[in-house]
């Protein structure tokens, strides 16, 4: 199974470089087999990490930045990959 784990941050004011900085320097132990970072409007930084692994498996994730760096908590979200067919009777289908 593969599954998804998500990252969000929103930066303090004029801080956006800085934290993805600090986000594209912390290491995850093992590393995941996908890393992908982003960034968007407002300062947000995303991180989407995927593993090979059951759903509620334990698996590494990113701190938290320090206070002073983001406007609020990280968010987190974890996700388990779908095949891509549509379900029978569903709006594709």
């Amino acid at each position: 199974m593969t599954v998804a784990l998500m990252w969000e941050a929103r930066a303090a004011a004029d801080r956006g470089e800085e934290l993805l900085a600090w986000v594209r320097r912390q290491p995850l132990a093992p590393e995941p087999p996908r890393r992908e970072t982003f960034r968007a409007p407002q300062d947000r930084v995303l991180v989407i990490t995927w593993w090979d692994a059951p759903y509620d498996a334990e698996l590494p994730e990113l701190p938290e930045p320090a206070v002073e760096l983001v406007t609020r908590a990280v968010h987190r979200w974890r996700f388990e990959a779908v095949d891509g067919a549509p379900a029978e009777g569903g709006p594709l289908g």
